[in-house]
Protein backbone atom coordinates (compact mmCIF):
# COMPACT_ATOMS: atom_id res chain seq x y z
CA UNK A 1 0.00 0.00 0.00
CA UNK A 2 3.11 2.01 0.84
CA UNK A 3 3.71 2.00 -2.74
CA UNK A 4 1.05 3.86 -4.02
CA UNK A 5 0.91 6.15 -1.63
CA UNK A 6 4.49 7.33 -2.40
CA UNK A 7 3.27 8.62 -5.65
CA UNK A 8 0.38 10.64 -3.74
CA UNK A 9 2.93 12.47 -2.38
CA UNK A 10 3.86 14.44 -5.23
CA UNK A 11 1.78 17.52 -6.28
CA UNK A 12 2.41 16.99 -10.03
CA UNK A 13 1.36 12.97 -9.69
CA UNK A 14 -2.37 14.85 -7.84
CA UNK A 15 -2.65 16.92 -10.97
CA UNK A 16 -1.85 14.59 -13.84
CA UNK A 17 -4.58 12.23 -11.95
CA UNK A 18 -7.18 14.66 -11.90
CA UNK A 19 -6.29 16.09 -14.81
CA UNK A 20 -6.62 12.59 -16.60
CA UNK A 21 -9.55 11.60 -15.08
CA UNK A 22 -11.60 14.65 -16.15
CA UNK A 23 -10.64 14.13 -19.90
CA UNK A 24 -10.90 9.87 -19.61
CA UNK A 25 -14.67 10.37 -18.98
CA UNK A 26 -15.15 13.40 -21.07
CA UNK A 27 -13.36 11.42 -24.14
CA UNK A 28 -15.02 8.00 -23.03
CA UNK A 29 -18.91 9.72 -23.16
CA UNK A 30 -17.96 11.56 -26.67
CA UNK A 31 -16.05 9.01 -28.38
CA UNK A 32 -19.24 6.47 -27.97
CA UNK A 33 -20.92 8.66 -30.05
CA UNK A 34 -18.33 9.19 -32.49
CA UNK A 35 -17.91 5.50 -32.63
CA UNK A 36 -21.39 4.83 -32.95
CA UNK A 37 -21.68 7.14 -35.81
CA UNK A 38 -18.58 6.00 -38.01
CA UNK A 39 -17.04 9.38 -37.72
CA UNK A 40 -13.71 8.31 -35.60
CA UNK A 41 -11.94 9.70 -39.06
CA UNK A 42 -13.14 13.25 -38.67
CA UNK A 43 -12.13 12.83 -34.72
CA UNK A 44 -8.93 12.15 -35.57
CA UNK A 45 -8.48 14.53 -38.30
CA UNK A 46 -9.31 17.61 -35.45
CA UNK A 47 -6.65 16.41 -33.33
CA UNK A 48 -4.27 17.27 -36.38
CA UNK A 49 -6.01 20.15 -37.02
CA UNK A 50 -5.76 21.46 -34.06
CA UNK A 51 -1.67 20.82 -33.96
CA UNK A 52 -1.71 23.43 -36.25
CA UNK A 53 -4.38 26.21 -33.84
CA UNK A 54 -2.13 25.42 -31.22
CA UNK A 55 1.36 26.34 -33.25
CA UNK A 56 -0.40 28.91 -34.52
CA UNK A 57 -1.19 30.39 -31.05
CA UNK A 58 2.55 30.04 -29.72
CA UNK A 59 3.47 31.91 -32.84
CA UNK A 60 1.58 35.23 -31.75
CA UNK A 61 2.33 34.98 -28.06
CA UNK A 62 -1.15 32.90 -27.28
CA UNK A 63 -1.22 30.10 -24.80
CA UNK A 64 -1.28 26.82 -26.93
CA UNK A 65 -4.83 25.28 -25.68
CA UNK A 66 -6.79 28.40 -27.08
CA UNK A 67 -5.08 27.79 -30.73
CA UNK A 68 -6.37 24.48 -30.47
CA UNK A 69 -9.99 24.85 -29.10
CA UNK A 70 -10.14 27.59 -31.89
CA UNK A 71 -9.08 25.56 -34.95
CA UNK A 72 -10.89 22.72 -33.80
CA UNK A 73 -14.19 24.07 -33.09
CA UNK A 74 -13.67 25.73 -36.52
CA UNK A 75 -13.09 22.76 -38.60
CA UNK A 76 -15.64 20.54 -36.37
CA UNK A 77 -18.45 23.31 -37.43
CA UNK A 78 -17.20 23.67 -40.64
CA UNK A 79 -16.71 19.45 -41.30
CA UNK A 80 -20.87 19.52 -39.53
CA UNK A 81 -22.25 21.66 -41.92
CA UNK A 82 -20.16 19.99 -45.05
CA UNK A 83 -20.74 16.63 -44.38
CA UNK A 84 -24.33 16.59 -45.89
CA UNK A 85 -22.47 17.91 -49.22
CA UNK A 86 -18.91 16.29 -49.46
CA UNK A 87 -19.55 12.34 -50.93
CA UNK A 88 -16.53 11.93 -50.45
CA UNK A 89 -15.88 12.79 -46.89
CA UNK A 90 -13.14 11.30 -45.80
CA UNK A 91 -10.58 12.66 -49.26
CA UNK A 92 -11.69 15.84 -48.05
CA UNK A 93 -11.05 15.21 -44.54
CA UNK A 94 -7.72 13.56 -45.28
CA UNK A 95 -6.78 16.60 -47.51
CA UNK A 96 -7.49 19.04 -45.08
CA UNK A 97 -5.85 17.12 -42.15
CA UNK A 98 -2.58 16.89 -44.16
CA UNK A 99 -2.65 20.77 -44.80
CA UNK A 100 -3.38 21.36 -41.11
CA UNK A 101 -0.06 19.34 -40.40
CA UNK A 102 1.80 21.05 -42.65
CA UNK A 103 0.83 24.56 -41.84
CA UNK A 104 1.85 23.26 -38.13
CA UNK A 105 5.03 22.53 -39.71
CA UNK A 106 5.92 25.79 -40.91
CA UNK A 107 4.51 27.77 -38.04
CA UNK A 108 7.03 26.13 -36.15
CA UNK A 109 10.00 27.05 -38.68
CA UNK A 110 9.17 30.33 -37.45
CA UNK A 111 9.07 29.70 -34.02
CA UNK A 112 11.88 26.86 -32.83
CA UNK A 113 11.53 27.95 -29.03
CA UNK A 114 8.30 26.01 -29.30
CA UNK A 115 9.65 22.81 -30.54
CA UNK A 116 9.75 21.21 -26.58
CA UNK A 117 6.11 22.74 -26.14
CA UNK A 118 5.32 21.40 -29.71
CA UNK A 119 6.52 17.37 -29.02
CA UNK A 120 4.23 18.10 -25.55
CA UNK A 121 1.26 18.96 -27.79
CA UNK A 122 1.82 16.03 -30.38
CA UNK A 123 2.26 13.72 -27.78
CA UNK A 124 1.15 15.20 -23.92
CA UNK A 125 2.24 16.21 -20.73
CA UNK A 126 0.06 14.75 -18.60
CA UNK A 127 2.93 15.19 -15.61
CA UNK A 128 3.30 18.89 -16.65
CA UNK A 129 -0.38 19.69 -15.79
CA UNK A 130 -1.14 22.69 -13.36
CA UNK A 131 -3.97 23.98 -11.14
CA UNK A 132 -5.12 26.18 -13.86
CA UNK A 133 -5.15 23.51 -16.56
CA UNK A 134 -7.25 21.17 -14.21
CA UNK A 135 -9.44 24.27 -14.00
CA UNK A 136 -9.45 24.49 -17.56
CA UNK A 137 -9.92 21.06 -18.58
CA UNK A 138 -12.82 20.90 -15.90
CA UNK A 139 -14.55 24.21 -17.76
CA UNK A 140 -14.37 22.78 -21.15
CA UNK A 141 -15.19 19.17 -19.85
CA UNK A 142 -18.80 20.76 -18.37
CA UNK A 143 -19.28 22.32 -21.88
CA UNK A 144 -18.96 19.35 -23.52
CA UNK A 145 -20.94 17.04 -21.30
CA UNK A 146 -23.70 19.81 -21.42
CA UNK A 147 -23.54 20.46 -25.33
CA UNK A 148 -24.13 16.46 -25.29
CA UNK A 149 -26.54 15.89 -22.77
CA UNK A 150 -28.78 18.56 -24.37
CA UNK A 151 -28.24 17.01 -28.19
CA UNK A 152 -28.20 13.67 -26.64
CA UNK A 153 -32.25 12.31 -28.11
CA UNK A 154 -31.84 13.76 -31.72
CA UNK A 155 -28.21 12.80 -31.47
CA UNK A 156 -29.09 9.13 -31.46
CA UNK A 157 -32.13 9.13 -33.35
CA UNK A 158 -29.87 10.88 -36.07
CA UNK A 159 -27.12 8.15 -35.49
CA UNK A 160 -29.17 5.42 -35.85
CA UNK A 161 -32.01 6.02 -38.53
CA UNK A 162 -30.79 9.19 -40.33
CA UNK A 163 -33.80 8.76 -43.06
CA UNK A 164 -36.71 8.33 -39.95
CA UNK A 165 -35.22 11.49 -38.21
CA UNK A 166 -35.39 13.59 -41.28
CA UNK A 167 -38.83 12.51 -42.03
CA UNK A 168 -39.91 13.08 -38.64
CA UNK A 169 -38.07 16.83 -39.00
CA UNK A 170 -34.81 16.40 -37.07
CA UNK A 171 -32.29 18.64 -38.36
CA UNK A 172 -29.40 16.45 -39.28
CA UNK A 173 -27.23 19.15 -40.50
CA UNK A 174 -27.61 21.46 -36.91
CA UNK A 175 -27.14 17.67 -34.80
CA UNK A 176 -24.10 16.90 -37.29
CA UNK A 177 -22.24 20.25 -36.70
CA UNK A 178 -23.07 20.87 -32.88
CA UNK A 179 -22.06 16.94 -32.57
CA UNK A 180 -18.30 17.93 -33.91
CA UNK A 181 -18.10 20.94 -32.67
CA UNK A 182 -18.72 18.97 -29.03
CA UNK A 183 -16.24 16.57 -30.48
CA UNK A 184 -13.57 19.58 -31.14
CA UNK A 185 -13.99 20.62 -27.21
CA UNK A 186 -13.24 17.03 -26.18
CA UNK A 187 -10.50 16.33 -28.57
CA UNK A 188 -8.48 19.87 -27.28
CA UNK A 189 -8.72 18.40 -23.91
CA UNK A 190 -7.77 15.25 -24.56
CA UNK A 191 -4.76 16.35 -26.43
CA UNK A 192 -3.57 17.81 -23.26
CA UNK A 193 -2.93 14.66 -21.60
CA UNK A 194 -1.89 12.11 -25.09
CA UNK A 195 -0.96 14.36 -27.41
CA UNK A 196 -2.92 15.37 -30.66
CA UNK A 197 -1.29 12.37 -32.02
CA UNK A 198 -2.74 9.95 -29.86
CA UNK A 199 -5.94 11.17 -29.55
CA UNK A 200 -7.45 7.79 -30.76
CA UNK A 201 -6.56 6.29 -27.29
CA UNK A 202 -8.60 7.75 -25.35
CA UNK A 203 -11.65 9.17 -27.47
CA UNK A 204 -12.26 5.79 -29.70
CA UNK A 205 -10.42 2.58 -27.70
CA UNK A 206 -12.72 3.09 -24.77
CA UNK A 207 -15.37 3.28 -26.75
CA UNK A 208 -15.03 1.16 -29.18
CA UNK A 209 -13.99 -1.55 -26.40
CA UNK A 210 -17.59 -0.94 -24.73
CA UNK A 211 -19.85 -1.28 -27.90
CA UNK A 212 -18.89 -4.72 -28.41
CA UNK A 213 -19.06 -6.36 -25.14
CA UNK A 214 -22.41 -3.40 -23.76
CA UNK A 215 -25.92 -4.17 -25.80
CA UNK A 216 -27.33 -1.12 -23.91
CA UNK A 217 -26.56 2.55 -24.64
CA UNK A 218 -26.04 3.88 -21.20
CA UNK A 219 -24.14 0.45 -20.16
CA UNK A 220 -21.96 1.24 -23.11
CA UNK A 221 -21.95 4.70 -21.87
CA UNK A 222 -20.93 3.82 -18.47
CA UNK A 223 -18.66 1.09 -19.71
CA UNK A 224 -16.46 3.54 -22.16
CA UNK A 225 -16.48 6.26 -19.68
CA UNK A 226 -14.82 3.54 -17.15
CA UNK A 227 -12.68 2.02 -19.05
CA UNK A 228 -11.17 5.11 -20.68
CA UNK A 229 -10.60 6.10 -16.62
CA UNK A 230 -8.92 2.87 -15.78
CA UNK A 231 -6.68 3.07 -18.81
CA UNK A 232 -5.95 6.97 -18.04
CA UNK A 233 -5.18 6.37 -14.30
CA UNK A 234 -3.26 3.19 -14.73
CA UNK A 235 -1.17 4.49 -17.76
CA UNK A 236 -0.12 6.92 -15.45
CA UNK A 237 0.82 4.11 -12.65
CA UNK A 238 2.47 2.23 -15.07
CA UNK A 239 4.31 5.30 -16.06
CA UNK A 240 5.62 6.04 -12.70
CA UNK A 241 6.88 2.71 -12.05
CA UNK A 242 8.33 1.82 -15.32
CA UNK A 243 9.76 5.37 -16.03
CA UNK A 244 8.16 4.90 -19.68
CA UNK A 245 6.00 7.90 -21.49
CA UNK A 246 3.08 8.42 -19.77
CA UNK A 247 1.15 8.84 -23.35
CA UNK A 248 2.57 4.80 -24.56
CA UNK A 249 1.33 3.18 -21.50
CA UNK A 250 -1.97 5.02 -21.96
CA UNK A 251 -1.91 4.17 -25.74
CA UNK A 252 -0.75 0.25 -25.38
CA UNK A 253 -4.04 -0.03 -22.20
CA UNK A 254 -6.15 1.25 -25.47
CA UNK A 255 -5.06 -1.14 -27.53
CA UNK A 256 -4.94 -4.14 -25.04
CA UNK A 257 -8.59 -3.14 -24.29
CA UNK A 258 -9.67 -3.00 -28.01
CA UNK A 259 -8.35 -6.18 -28.94
CA UNK A 260 -9.52 -7.39 -25.37
CA UNK A 261 -12.93 -6.31 -26.52
CA UNK A 262 -12.57 -8.21 -29.95
CA UNK A 263 -12.31 -11.44 -28.27
CA UNK A 264 -15.47 -11.22 -26.47
CA UNK A 265 -18.31 -13.68 -26.69
CA UNK A 266 -19.84 -13.02 -30.35
CA UNK A 267 -23.06 -13.76 -29.25
CA UNK A 268 -23.21 -10.37 -27.70
CA UNK A 269 -21.93 -8.74 -30.51
CA UNK A 270 -25.09 -10.08 -32.60
CA UNK A 271 -27.43 -9.47 -29.65
CA UNK A 272 -25.79 -5.15 -30.16
CA UNK A 273 -26.36 -5.45 -33.60
CA UNK A 274 -30.12 -6.13 -32.85
CA UNK A 275 -30.14 -3.87 -30.15
CA UNK A 276 -29.25 -0.81 -32.77
CA UNK A 277 -31.47 -1.93 -35.36
CA UNK A 278 -34.70 -1.73 -33.46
Amino acid sequence: MGIITDMFAYEFMINAFAAAGIVAVVSGLTGYFLVMRAQTFAGHALSHIGFAGATGAGLIGLAPLWGLVGFTLAAGIAMGLLSERLSNRDVAIGVVLALALGFGLLFLHYHTAFATQATALLFGNVLAVDHAMIATLAGLGLVTLLGLAAIMRPLIFASLQPELAEAKGVPLRFVSTVFLAIVALAVSACAQIVGVLLVFTLMVGPAAAAQRITTGLWAGLAVAAALALAEAWLGIVIAYYTDWPVSFCIAALSALGYFAALLWPANTQRQHSHTHAH
